[in-house]
């Protein structure tokens, strides 16, 4: 294809180049040349009509046959009439040459294919020369003619690749049109001006195109667009066009759009372009604002910031041409600066994130000035509001502004701006601010620069190591990836900036004396850079404890990997300012092995990195003997129950293997003949140790095998085989198996391990193809249960096969299987059967253990197939020598997926099973055998045709969604070359389709169920792409037709279908908003794309409206009307609906409205939301006041009040979407309302007694209240619209009607009764509030009171009446809410509704206590004292929402009582102690994350009175409890909780006693720094309240883990390895015991060593000091009797160990300090005390 591609090309390179063919002379009819050009023209003609070769071939045929014939025909000035007459198919063959009719006979005189039509249009427009005036009048013609035959091919092209060049051909036709215009004729500018028919032909192929999936059709309907308005700008001879009518409406119908069209971003950047920005901010000059409100939306981004960009910049380029001063940039700044700096200081996260990284940078690049600016507005900003933590504020748009100008050089160097624009202590709040990004964005400003060799400042190298300090264990990967890539960019910077110094350093020692100042010396950055890498690194390994986080110890070792990275090891002479492996130690090397314990693969895979990246190797560390022990764990956790064991063993036994560290005694697996051949070689040493490691596991396994197939059991429970295939698969994807050198050895061992593969197989697939692999557990616990074991395996053969659907099996008895003899035999085994394993050990088997092992083998064994596919060499013939896989294995591995794939039930087996056919199926395509390629096509037709037969005895899976087999042809179709035809794709997508059509009721529907899940998974796979595209209509249309089989099986697939084509076509849903603008289209383009669904869709849902009128329809007649609905409501109408009806959603509407009187209610409801789309914004008036005019009269005797539910559903969304229009304030808005509401009032009768039906009354009563939010406001110093109309009287007359008022005869089983309550109790609501802001004026009172609302016996009523009075008053109460507290009260002690009491207690916790509380004795016979005992106990009892809201009031209550009677503090002690115990009962891991924020809160609000309250009103012990609880809900490891937390560490550091300690008061700093904050506020307020006899102790219990048993702990840990799979308790991911002790260890130092505190009596420690020894000899002995290489085999318990050690440790060093001894006391080894930080606290300190 491309040799014939290449020859096209070189053709008409020589026609365009060779001076002979610009000559006549070989034209001569008997000429060679002549001929050779005939001959060519008629290959080139037959290229351009054979639809089986390239379609790339034949575009450039096509073009080679208009030049062919430009330079052939004479005379010249005809070729355009002939092109005209080729194109328009009207070529009069007697007139023609005779050398074009015989090169050319099938484009002359028969019908040619539309694509090449289409290729001869290029060719025209391409080689046909239309500049300069060069083409006669004909060419006009001819230009025209091409237009018209493009607009005739547009409906009929469907392929993608098609579609693409048909965009490339119009963008071609409008640039051609371009030229043309420039000297043509005044006929040709009326056919092309903006009002003529090819141009809105024009704009309606843009409108239709411009939210094409493919990016370059985009792009191109841009080109066209742009284009098309310099076509008219020629067309229109006056010099001023920005008045012009077509304008001025293509402006107004843009901007009219909504902001979700992408296609809207670029057309109106196009018309900024042409006509300036000016002319856009005169219709509409909050367009700026507009644009910056849709960034939220990640979709729209691009668009948006290129359209601000095109607008600013011409804005600017304006102003400074039209303005003689320098003002013009402030009328600038306001325009653009000033909504960007609101929406960076006010915006929600994503909006921010995104006008950050899109458009700030651009904006900073075009005027860097505007800095300035930005930093002083900002900075007055911080000054007046600091934000809260959940918002970035003033300080976080600052930091982003200042990192973005960094970034792109706009700050020429980092002290100008610390001292010019910002200040350090900023600085350091934005490192330590609540909000990550803030903290990613300062971190951002001091480590990128514009310049790579900018050199770090001290300050700057302070700062980051503070940084990272409190910042790796972020829990968010993106915040992760952010602070790793920031760093790696300031090591790039110290690498680049050390190399320049070196360079300086060597300049000044050869030019300069030795007696120079050392300040400023390149040596001092130096030696300061060295020291800053070692700290760092110090700091990161420090971060590797034992219990520190996933998120930390990821961090660390990215951060560490980094390191290696940019600093690597050099050889020779070349300088290197840090090596990280001169900081490596046996100790750290020790701990990166640990790494490999972590339950999280990527840690695991970064330590591996990290450890091969250093020069170091394990035998420096390490001796003969460590290494024997880590080699004995890597084997014994490869047979582990634990999956994520063996994944620890296969990088264990890697790093043996790459470190050259196997066991010696490894060596017999290699014969002596072999293991010294290539030792000279390094890449031997790594292949001889993988191929005896291998050889091990494959001996092992091999033992394994034979057990399991005896008791697969047994297997399951002590050595599932998983684990040893998954460390073959390991070792085999670290080798490069293509160059390997011990052929010899390794062709045997593939073969074995091919075996073995089978053999796994065998003994899984009985249970991973049974019918319910999930519960089953084949009891075979002991040899005389084998037999029973081969009954058991037949009984649990598929059921989902086509013989079970086909006809109905009968249990039969069998006079080999006696079910009575089987429970006899079995009624003596546990089903939880103790096995024994291989070590005598007893452990439960389960049913999931079963199915683990077995799904988890296969999952192994088809990963390690497909890898030996994908990595070793294969034979290229079947004769040759060459390869490790033999032609004949990759055919048995191929038989043995396609056995796997076809017959599996469990997902996890055929999902993985897909992944190595995968491998398998690419390699085959690139294969040089012939018959290896065709294996997939085969395998593709032999499963295709089993599907079609439904043989019943087929073993194909017919449930779970057909299994396996969707999987199986996804991988043959997905591996099929993408630059080919895809014939096999196009051929199997014709058959799946045919088969998934209905189907007559005497065939089998298991075909079609097969049909519609392969459907389903090949419109879901990503890499089929636009290639499915074409089959989307017919793929929609048997997926409707499905959905109204009568079988369930057929209607389960279709719905499964239907809903990946609504993905398909509609694109991913980013939001939870099901019916969001982001996953709608157009009509037009929707009809346009698939013009097939048009009569379909329109024809089905006439059909289904046709059932619905009919008065038998039954309901369940026409269930695809659910699926026609949701298609229907993503569509909404075109901007070009008003001028074509072609593909118009109008015929549509009047169905959708048939289909609201469908009797279900759901029904409805789906066609009332599918209306609203299709009905444009303007016309939206007319069609309520016509839809209400349908509604009946009261006088009227028969009706229907389904239709009247349906109608009445469909106004109400109308006038919903209508009142969330933009268009809100225009006066003709409030004019349609005022008729709708005129219309609404002549059926008022629908929402009294007069209408039975409290459904309808409910809706009915919802548009009145719809109408009263949009109406109710004065106009223009009018009164409202609905006192004109005397809405308000009529409301006051249904409310005193209903039966709010009168009572309610029904019961509560009268349907709708609810939803009628609540829709009548908010009218009421609505006519109470209209009364109120009219009380200075003469009129009646609300029909209703809030009083009268809150007495009503239905909890509906109450409870809306309760959210008015709780939303006015967070609104600011009006002063009549306050005689309500009376009400309120009797309310509260009688409530049995739990929401209304949870109401209730907030709307009391929202009142002043002084309105409310003074009347509770007289009003519920309680006193204040009795009233708080009542809230706690509701707090102590009730649920869990309730408790939250009843402990909140009963905490204001108290502060309350400790503010205003200072006497009664003594009578409220019992209290007291019962608030604290309820306030640490709320803070508990196992509660609700509602349950800690409340008590987060609380804390916080009560912070000033109880946690630092220079005289305490709590006993100590009450508020160390306190304190305790701040701490833990700091480590909570929910980040809402923690930052709550953090607001109350805030609140401590910011009062008068204690914000002088800390820099960091009033400021919103991040929970990590928040802990160390709260350790050392608390230290501090022990010895302002002189309290360090009683206090020391308790803190030194905590650091000791007081409560901790250690020898119960160790036995759960023990029986922790007994726990089935499964079972998991809560587990906190983000607190560090270790790091709480660090904090708490060293703030304690410190307040020993300020205060001088010793205890009062060497007694009083005496126990503290006796239990903490106690502990340490324990621990000691509990470390002793674990097995070697504990860290690996009993990791857990390892860990628990080691923390506890590390906690007595310091807490015995805190004990020595007090009694004198601290040289003799043991010091902690992981906690990195001695560079513990200080810079939590500036409290002048005593020297210690």
């Amino acid at each position: 294809m491309n040799d014939l591609l290449v020859g096209i090309r070189v053709s008409m390179t020589l026609v365009q180049k060779v001076q002979d063919f610009q000559e006549n002379l070989w034209k001569a009819s008997g000429s060679p040349i002549w001929q050779s050009m005939c001959d060519l023209l008629g290959v080139f003609t037959n290229f351009l009509s054979d639809d089986e070769l390239l379609q790339t071939i034949q575009s450039t045929s096509g073009l080679a046959v208009i030049l062919f014939i430009k330079t052939m025909f004479q005379p010249s000035e005809n070729i355009p009439n002939l092109i005209s007459s080729l194109l328009l198919r009207s070529v009069n063959c007697a007139m023609v040459p005779e050398w074009l009719l015989s090169s050319c006979r099938s484009l002359c005189c028969a019908d040619i294919p539309a694509s090449a039509l289409l290729f001869l249009c290029q060719g025209t427009l391409a080689m046909l020369d239309w500049q300069n005036g060069s083409m006669s009048p004909h060419g006009e013609t001819l230009l025209l003619d091409t237009v018209h035959v493009l607009f005739f091919l547009s409906p009929q092209i469907k392929e993608s690749t098609l579609e693409m060049f048909l965009s490339r051909i119009l963008a071609l036709w409008t640039n051609s049109a371009l030229h043309i215009l420039e000297s043509s004729s005044p006929t040709l500018k009326d056919s092309l001006n903006g009002n003529s028919g090819i141009v809105k032909r024009l704009l309606e192929y843009i409108y239709t195109h411009w939210e094409h999936p493919l990016d370059a059709l985009r792009h191109q309907t841009k080109i066209i667009f742009r284009n098309l308005l310099q076509m008219h700008q020629l067309t229109v001879e006056r010099a001023d066009v920005v008045p012009d009518p077509f304008f001025l409406e293509l402006t107004k119908t843009l901007l009219h759009l909504e902001w979700h069209i992408k296609g809207k971003y670029t057309s109106l950047g196009c018309l900024v372009e042409c006509l300036g920005i000016e002319h856009v901010l005169a219709i509409d000059n909050t367009v700026p604002s507009q644009i910056l409100e849709v960034m939220g939306d990640q979709s729209l981004v691009p668009y948006a910031s290129d359209l601000l960009e095109t607008m600013f910049k011409n804005h600017k380029n304006h102003l400074k041409s039209h303005t003689v001063d320098s003002t013009w940039i402030d009328q600038w700044h306001e325009t653009w600066v000033s909504p960007l700096l609101y929406i960076l200081c006010e915006g929600n996260l994503d909006q921010k994130s995104y006008v950050i990284d899109y458009y700030l940078p651009k904006l900073l690049n075009y005027s860097p000035e505007s800095l300035r600016y930005m930093v002083k507005i900002l900075q007055t900003s911080i000054d007046a509001k600091t934000g809260s933590g959940s918002s970035r504020g003033a300080l976080g748009a600052l930091m982003a502004c200042l990192r973005a100008a960094r970034a792109h050089g706009h700050l020429q160097s980092a002290p100008d701006a610390w001292e010019n624009l910002v200040s350090s202590a900023r600085i350091k709040q934005g490192l330590t601010h609540q909000h990550c990004q803030v903290r990613i964005d300062t971190l951002g400003l001091l480590c990128e620069s514009s310049r790579s060799t900018e050199i770090v400042s001290a300050e700057e190298m302070q700062w980051i190591q503070f940084f990272i300090t409190y910042n790796l264990n972020s829990q968010s990967p993106g915040v992760r990836q952010q602070i790793c890539s920031l760093l790696k960019k300031l090591f790039c910077r110290i690498q680049d900036s050390s190399q320049v110094l070196y360079k300086l350093e060597q300049g000044k020692s050869r030019h300069e004396p030795e007696n120079g100042s050392t300040k400023g010396q390149p040596s001092v950055s130096l030696q300061q850079y060295k020291n800053f890498m070692s700290s760092i690194c110090n700091s990161l390994f420090e971060a590797l404890f034992p219990g520190s986080s996933y998120s930390t110890r990821f961090s660390a070792l990215t951060i560490l990997g980094f390191v290696a990275e940019v600093f690597p090891t050099v050889a020779g002479g070349v300088q290197a300012v840090y090596q990280l492996s001169h900081d490596v130690d046996a100790g750290r090397f020790q701990t990166l092995i640990e790494c490999f314990t972590s339950t999280f693969e990527e840690v695991k895979t970064l330590a591996f990195d990290l450890l091969m990246k250093l020069s170091v190797t394990a035998k420096q560390f390490q001796d003969a003997e460590k290494l024997q022990d880590l080699f004995q764990a890597a084997l014994e956790l490869s047979t582990s129950t634990k999956p994520y064991d063996c994944v620890t063993a296969s990088y264990l036994l890697n790093f043996l293997i790459w470190q050259d560290a196997v066991p010696s005694s490894l060596a017999a697996y290699l014969p002596q003949s072999g293991s010294h051949s290539d030792e000279n070689k390094p890449a031997s040493v790594v292949e001889r140790n993988t191929l005896m490691v291998i050889k091990c596991l494959i001996e092992n396994l091999e033992e394994d095998m034979s057990q399991a197939e005896n008791s697969l059991l047994q297997a399951a429970a002590s050595f599932p085989m998983y684990g040893r295939v998954h460390c073959v698969t390991g070792a085999l994807q670290k080798l490069p198996l293509d160059s390997l050198q011990l052929v010899s050895e390794w062709t045997p061992v593939v073969e074995k391990l091919l075996l073995m593969s089978y053999r796994i197989s065998a003994v899984v697939a009985p249970v991973i193809q049974s019918s319910s692999p999930e519960g089953l557990i084949p009891m075979d616990t002991d040899s005389e249960s084998a037999s029973r074991l081969q009954v058991i395996l037949n009984e649990i053969q598929p059921r989902d096969t086509n013989d079970y659907f086909n006809q109905a099996k009968i249990l039969k008895e069998c006079d080999s299987f006696d079910l009575e003899d089987l429970n006899v035999s079995v009624s003596d085994i546990d089903p939880f059967a103790d096995i024994k394993g291989k070590e005598k050990k007893t452990c439960d088997v389960t049913a999931q253990m079963v199915l683990v092992c077995c799904w988890r083998s296969m999952k192994e064994v088809a990963l390690l197939l497909g890898t030996l596919c994908q990595l070793l060499p294969m034979q290229s013939t079947p004769e040759s020598s060459d390869g490790l896989l033999t032609v004949a294995q990759v055919k048995e591995i191929g038989d043995y997926f396609k056995q796997h794939l076809l017959q599996s039930r469990h997902r996890g087996a055929f999902e993985l099973a897909y992944t190595g056919f995968v491998k398998l199926t690419e390699i085959l395509n690139r294969c040089p055998d012939v018959n290896l390629q065709k294996l997939p096509e085969q395998w593709l037709w032999n499963v295709l045709e089993e599907i079609k037969c439904s043989d019943p005895s087929s073993k194909l899976c017919a449930t779970r969604r057909s299994a396996g087999i969707p999987f199986y042809i996804q991988a043959l179709l997905a591996s099929e070359p993408k630059k080919g035809k895809m014939d096999l794709l196009k051929m199997t997508m014709k058959e799946l389709i045919f088969l998934a059509g209905p189907t007559d009721s005497s065939q089998s529907t298991v075909p079609q169920v097969h049909a519609l899940n392969i459907l389903r998974a090949l419109f879901r796979d990503t890499r089929l792409g636009e290639n499915v595209i074409p089959f989307v209509a017919d793929g929609a249309k048997a997926a409707i037709l499905g959905f109204t089989s009568p079988v369930w099986a057929v209607r389960n697939s279709s719905t499964l279908l239907f809903s990946s084509l609504i993905t398909r076509i509609f694109g991913v849903k980013r939001g939870k908003d099901e019916h969001s603008k982001t996953n709608r289209m157009t009509g037009r383009e929707f009809f346009s794309r698939f013009p097939e669904l048009y009569p379909f869709l329109l024809k089905q849902l006439e059909a289904v409206a046709d059932t619905v009128d009919s008065a038998m329809g039954e309901p369940d007649r026409h269930p695809s009307m659910f699926l026609l609905l949701l298609v229907l409501e993503r569509l909404y109408p075109s901007p070009m609906d008003g001028a074509s009806s072609a593909l118009s959603m109008a015929p549509f509407v009047p169905f959708i409205m048939r289909c609201g009187r469908s009797r279900i209610y759901r029904s409805r409801e789906m066609a009332a939301r599918a209306l609203v789309p299709l009905v444009m914004i303007d016309q939206v008036p007319s069609t309520i006041r016509a839809l209400l005019g349908t509604l009946p009269s009261c006088t009227d005797q028969r009706f229907r009040q389904n239709h009247i539910h349906g109608t009445l559903l469909q106004v109400s969304h109308l006038l919903q979407a209508y009142a969330d229009s933009k268009h809100k304030m225009d006066s003709d808005f409030q004019q349609e309302l005022t008729d709708i509401t005129v219309c609404t009032k002549a059926k008022l009768w629908l929402a009294k007694r007069q209408n039975p039906c409290l459904v309808t009354r409910a809706v009915y009563i919802d548009i009145l209240f719809l109408l009263t939010y949009c109406l109710n406001k004065p106009t223009k110093g009018s009164q409202p619209v609905l006192e004109k109309l005397g809405f308000w009287e009529e409301v006051a007359e249904i409310v005193s009607g209903s039966e709010l008022i009168t009572g309610l005869p029904h019961t509560f089983k009268v349907p709708g009764l609810p939803q009628y309550l609540q829709s009548l109790t908010k009218l009421a609501i609505a006519a109470e509030r209209a009364a109120l802001t009219r009380a200075g004026e003469q009129t009646r009172h609300a029909p209703v009171t809030l009083a009268q609302l809150l007495s009503s016996p239905f909890p509906e009523v109450r409870l809306l009446a309760l959210e008015a009075l709780l939303e006015r008053l967070r609104a600011g109460a009006p002063g009549s809410l306050s005689s309500m507290g009376e009400d309120l009260l009797l309310l509260a002690m009688q409530e049995s509704h739990p929401e209304c009491l949870c109401k209730i207690l907030k709307v009391l916790h929202s009142m002043d206590s002084n309105e409310w509380l003074p009347l509770t004795e007289r009003c519920t016979h309680l006193t204040p004292n009795e009233f708080l005992t009542w809230t706690m106990d509701i707090a102590a009892n009730d649920r869990s929402e309730i408790q939250g809201v009843a402990l909140r009031l009963t905490s204001k209550l108290i502060a309350h009582h400790m503010e205003t009677h200072e006497e009664i503090w003594d009578s409220l002690a019992p209290q007291l102690k019962r608030w604290v115990q309820l306030v640490i009962l709320s803070c508990g891991d196992c509660l609700p994350t509602e349950s800690r924020l409340t008590a987060a809160e609380i804390l916080t609000s009560t912070a000033p009175l109880v946690l630092t309250n220079p005289c305490p009103v709590l006993e100590l012990q009450d508020m160390l409890a306190l304190w305790k609880c701040v701490l833990i809900l700091l480590q909570s490891e929910e980040q809402a909780v923690r930052d709550a937390a953090t607001q109350a560490v805030t609140i401590a550091l910011s009062q008068e006693n204690t914000y002088q300690s800390t820099e960091f008061a009033f400021c919103q700093v991040d929970a990590s720094i928040a802990l160390a904050l709260a350790v050392a506020v608390l230290c501090d307020l022990l010895q302002q309240w002189d309290q360090l006899d009683a206090g020391v102790p308790v803190l030194l219990r905590w650091l000791l883990g007081e409560g901790d048993d250690l020898v119960v702990s160790a036995e759960s840990a023990h029986q922790g390895d007994e726990d089935y799979l499964f079972e998991k308790a809560e587990v906190n991911f983000w607190a560090e015991t270790l790091t709480f002790v660090k904090h708490l260890y060293s703030q304690l130092l410190q307040l020993l060593c300020r205060s001088g505190w010793r205890p009062p009596s060497a007694e009083s420690l005496g126990d503290l000091r006796r239990a903490a020894s106690e502990q340490q000899l324990l621990l000691s002995q509990l470390l002793r009797e674990l097995p070697p290489t504990p860290e690996f085999l009993k990791t857990a318990e390892f860990t628990r160990l080691r923390v506890q050690e590390e906690r007595t440790l310091a807490g015995l060093r805190l004990l020595a300090f007090l009694e004198g001894k601290e040289e003799e006391a043991p010091s902690p080894q992981l906690l990195g005390l001695a560079g513990a930080t200080r810079l939590t606290l500036q409290t002048p300190e005593a020297p210690c």
